[in-house]
């Protein structure tokens, strides 16, 4: 499957990435619970920073890689929604990570 197969199926197939406001609300860590389960819990295995909130998320979220980068950090950002690129929603030390870095499918 190629990237732009991958993001039509993500489109059509699972429509959660495509919901705004009350439709893509879902109340609750059940089902985060049960990914970071069925995923061994890779939230364990490295240090991280979750930033929640209604508003600022994005500006607070890069403030805060552009502070550990310059700390010397290696950071990892992802933030949701995309603007065009689905490829915007992972960083690493502020680069977009292009789906031939990303995508082996």
């Amino acid at each position: 499957m190629t990237y732009a197969e991958t993001l039509e199926y993500l489109y059509s197939q699972l429509p959660i990435f495509q919901r705004v406001g009350a439709a893509g609300y879902k109340p609750g860590l059940e089902t985060t619970e049960k990914l970071a389960e069925a995923t061994g819990h890779p939230d364990r295995k490295f240090p991280s920073v979750h930033v929640a909130g209604t508003n600022g998320k994005g500006s607070s979220s890069n403030l805060l890689a552009a502070v550990l980068q310059a700390a010397g950090y290696k950071v990892g950002l992802y933030t949701s929604p995309h603007l065009r690129e689905f490829t915007e929603r992972i960083k690493v030390n502020g680069q977009d990570l292009t789906p031939s870095i990303w995508w082996r499918g």
